[in-house]
């Protein structure tokens, strides 16, 4: 016996003690600091085992998870040698046919002991990782845009700007320059609507990975922006990461940009965007581009003959059912949840089944993946996004 387990079987002797001469038990709990409920349970131990009561019990569990006879086990690893692609609940089954008296093992048991003993392959969930997809190389106003932020700066007021910026690949006429207070999607939304309600509706975006252009966890690394794009009927193109130079011609703005408004910046979010304005007044109509044999952008560019009128419905005859997807990002089939994606909350899709309990889901002309109705999880396939999506050139 440890000096401290010595001191604590010393207090409660003295506890009992003092508790049996008579004393009241909630004075003696306040003076020995413990609660009521433990000045009790010490003392009915003590009726039921005498001293041995007073002693620190095993906080060892009378059993463990997931633990079975050692006869059991031994069974299972056997089965699983000699079937070593079966899985927890084939063995399972085959273990019941065999000892129908046993008490029967959960599935899940059965598959912590395959994993305890090394016998499971890890689980590797495939996760998007940014390539980049095919660009094009627009002759004509409109084919294609590009959009970026230009990196942040602080203001005079101790504010960080960030400035969302839209140009026309062709011209090089620059649709937006909208300062913002932060990256997040409902203000690029607003960029955007104004400049589709102006300018109408080009044929493709071409922007980096990140937010709020792409979700580097979301399905496809989609996001909200981007889906808003394909409802559109605008295609969707991103540069490989870590290469700006294929948005050569938009980071060239930028360092123009920076130059001629930002050093020094205005005080507050509302002077700088004067300062947006009046770049854009320059940089479109007054000042020839090198690039495009000294012309100016604004002399190059028309609106887009596609006008921007909201979103158009989306459907799917040839699939078995249209389903709305959840604020949860997923879809409901025959009382089961099946996850798909947050980013196309509130859209419709259309699945198709392909097989006994399979079915294919598909978004707009893009099909995303499969998912049985046993693991309720879609399995992506090719990215839908990455090829085939453009009908211009390559560059």
């Amino acid at each position: 016996m440890t000096w401290k387990e010595y001191k604590t079987m010393d207090e409660r002797l003295k506890f009992i003690a003092r508790l049996l001469e008579g004393e009241k038990m909630s004075t003696l709990c306040r003076e020995f600091g413990i609660t009521r409920r433990t000045g009790y349970k010490m003392y009915n131990r003590y009726k039921e085992c005498g001293l041995e009561g007073l002693n620190d019990r095993s906080r060892r569990p009378y059993r463990h998870a997931n633990q079975l006879p050692y006869q059991v086990e031994r069974a299972i690893l056997m089965i699983k040698k000699e079937y070593p692609s079966w899985g927890a609940p084939k063995i399972r089954e085959k273990l019941l046919r065999q000892f129908p008296d046993i008490h029967q093992p959960a599935t899940s048991t059965i598959h912590a002991i395959l994993d305890r003993h090394e016998l499971v392959k890890p689980n590797k969930r495939r996760r998007y990782k940014a390539v980049g997809t095919p660009l094009s190389h627009a002759k004509k106003p409109n084919q294609l845009w590009c959009a970026d932020y230009k990196g942040e700066f602080m203001l005079g007021n101790k504010r960080y700007c960030y400035p969302l910026t839209i140009t026309d690949y062709h011209s090089r006429y620059l649709l937006a320059c909208e300062g913002q207070e932060s990256t997040k999607e409902q203000f690029a939304f607003m960029v955007f609507e104004r400049a589709f309600k102006e300018f109408g509706l080009p044929d493709a975006i071409r922007t980096d990975n990140g937010l709020p252009f792409a979700s580097p966890n979301a399905l496809y690394g989609l996001s909200k922006l981007s889906v808003w794009w394909l409802r559109l009927g605008i295609n969707i193109e991103r540069i490989k990461p870590g290469n700006p130079q294929q948005n050569g011609r938009h980071e060239r703005m930028h360092l123009t940009l920076k130059k001629e408004t930002t050093k020094p910046p205005a005080f507050n979010i509302l002077q700088q965007q004067d300062k947006f304005d009046d770049f854009i007044e320059v940089y479109n109509c007054k000042r020839p581009h090198q690039a495009i044999n000294m012309k100016y952008p604004a002399e190059l560019y028309t609106p887009s003959a596609k006008l921007y009128s909201g979103l158009p419905d989306v459907d799917y005859p040839f699939a078995d059912k249209t389903v709305n997807i959840t604020n949860c990002g997923r879809i409901c089939l025959n009382q089961k949840k099946i996850n798909i994606t947050r980013v196309l909350a509130g859209q419709k899709v259309g699945i198709t089944q392909t097989d006994d309990k399979i079915w294919l889901v598909s978004f707009m002309n893009y099909d995303l993946g499969y998912f049985d109705e046993t693991t309720c999880r879609l399995e992506p396939i090719i990215n839908p996004f990455a090829s085939n999506l453009y009908t211009m050139s390559p560059v």
